[in-house]
C-alpha cells in the first residue's frame, strides 16, 4: 500500500479515534441540533456555521503525513495561491496566525519607538489591545451617529503627531457591521503624510454586496504606508486553524516578515487554506446561506420593531432593553450563546449569523422575549 494511503486510513484514523469513516463530512459535521443551555448554539464570535469546506477537510486527512515537516514549502504554495487569487506579487503577501497576527506586525514594526494608534471606538480590539503592552498610547474616535468612522475627526487626531501614527480602520466595522465611505478613506490616504500608516481590516470583504465599497488593494503596489488585511476565518470557515494574510507594498512586507511569527502558516492550516481558495462552490455557498440567515433575522427584527444597524458582514448589531448580561442569560436559557459587551454600546447585541434553522429558532426565541417585555 502507498505510504500516503496507508497514513490515511491507519494512522489518521487513529487520530481521529475511531476507523475512518466512508464521508469524510461525517467527521467535522457542524452541530445542527437545537441549542441547550448546555450545548448551546453559539451566535457570538462571528464563525461560519458551515463548519470547513468538505475540500479543506480532506486536504487536512491527506496533509497529516506532512504534519512532522516544518510548513516552509506549503507557505511559499499558499503565498504564491493568494498572490494569483489578488493579482498581486508573491513578494505582497504576509502570512500569519490568523488576521490578528498580521494586525499585531502591523502594530509594532509601524507603530514602534515612538508611535501611536488611531482606532474607531468601538472597533475591532486587536490592534488597539496589541498597542498597549508595548506603550503605544492609543487615540480612540467614537464613532459617528450612523456607526461608520469619523474619518475627519480621524485625521485630524492623526494630524496632530511629528511621530509615526498607524491608523485601523475595520471596514466593513466589527462590532457594528457598518461601512464607512471608501471614498472618504482614500482621499486621506491620497493626501496623507509620510508618518502615517494604514491598516485597512478586510476580515468581512466577502459578504459584502455594497456598490460604494470596494478593497483598498489599489494602493498596495505605490503605497508603502497602506496594509489590507484579510482571513480565512469568516467565508472559508478555518477560525479554529488560524490563517490570515497581509497584502502591502514588498518594502512593507519585508518589516512586517521581520517582526511576525517564524514558521507561520502551519501546514495544516495551510494545506486547507489552498483547498478553501479552490473551492469555489463552497465560497459561494457561505456567502448565500449567510445573506440568507441575515434576511431571517431582520425580518424578525422589523416585525417586533427593533432598532437596528445595517449589516454588511456575518453579523448584526441590535439594541436591547436593560442590562446586556440578562439579555445574555436570557439568550444562554433560550439555548443561544450571542455577543459580548462592546463598550460603549452596551446598550446593544451583537448576534452572529448562525443557519437558517438556526436563525428561525432565534426568530422565535425574539418574539418570546417580546411577549415577556425583555426586549
Amino acid at each position: 500500500m502507498e505510504r500516503r494511503q496507508f497514513f490515511r486510513t491507519g494512522v489518521a484514523a487513529g487520530l481521529l479515534g475511531a476507523s475512518l469513516p466512508d464521508s469524510l463530512e461525517a467527521i467535522t459535521r457542524p452541530r445542527r441540533g437545537r441549542g441547550t443551555t448546555a450545548t448551546p448554539t453559539k451566535l457570538s464570535s462571528n464563525e461560519n456555521p458551515l463548519g470547513l469546506s468538505p475540500a479543506a477537510e480532506k486536504a487536512i486527512i491527506e496533509g497529516l503525513v506532512d504534519a512532522n515537516r516544518y510548513p516552509g514549502d506549503t507557505r511559499r504554495k499558499v503565498i504564491a495561491a493568494l498572490a494569483e487569487h489578488h493579482h498581486v506579487g508573491g513578494e505582497n503577501i504576509v502570512t500569519g496566525g490568523g488576521s490578528t497576527e498580521i494586525l499585531r506586525v502591523a502594530v509594532h514594526a509601524m507603530g514602534l519607538p515612538n508611535g501611536r494608534l488611531v482606532a474607531a471606538e468601538p472597533t475591532f480590539e486587536d490592534a488597539p489591545g496589541y498597542s498597549a503592552p508595548v506603550g503605544i498610547p492609543i487615540d480612540k474616535v467614537p464613532l459617528r451617529p450612523d456607526a461608520s468612522h469619523d474619518v475627519p475627526r480621524m485625521r485630524d487626531v492623526a494630524s496632530r503627531s511629528d511621530g509615526p501614527v498607524v491608523v485601523f480602520i475595520c471596514n466593513p466595522n466589527n462590532p457594528t457591521g457598518t461601512l464607512t465611505s471608501c471614498a472618504e478613506v482614500d482621499a486621506w490616504i491620497t493626501e496623507a503624510t509620510d508618518n502615517i500608516f494604514f491598516i485597512l481590516d478586510e476580515a468581512y470583504f466577502d459578504f459584502v454586496e455594497d456598490s460604494s465599497y470596494w478593497s483598498g488593494l489599489k494602493w498596495i503596489n505605490d503605497n508603502p504606508n497602506v496594509l489590507v488585511s484579510r482571513t480565512f476565518s469568516k467565508v472559508y470557515g478555518m477560525a479554529g486553524l488560524r490563517l490570515g494574510y497581509g497584502i502591502a507594498h514588498p518594502t512593507t512586507v519585508r518589516k512586517l516578515i521581520g517582526v511576525a511569527t517564524r514558521n507561520n502558516c502551519n501546514h495544516l492550516a495551510g494545506v486547507a487554506g489552498l483547498a478553501s481558495l479552490a473551492d469555489r462552490t463552497f465560497y459561494r455557498k457561505s456567502v448565500d446561506v449567510n445573506r440568507q440567515s441575515r434576511h431571517i433575522l431582520y425580518e424578525a427584527l422589523r416585525h417586533l420593531e427593533i432598532e437596528h444597524l445595517p449589516s454588511h458582514t456575518n453579523f448584526v448589531m441590535h439594541r436591547i432593553r436593560g442590562s446586556l448580561a440578562d439579555y445574555n442569560g436570557r439568550m444562554l436559557e433560550h439555548g443561544f450563546r450571542v455577543g459580548r459587551p462592546f463598550p460603549p454600546m452596551t446598550d446593544h447585541s451583537r448576534i452572529s449569523m448562525g443557519l437558517p434553522t438556526d436563525m428561525e429558532r432565534l426568530a422565535d426565541t425574539l418574539h418570546t422575549f417580546r411577549n415577556k417585555g425583555w426586549i
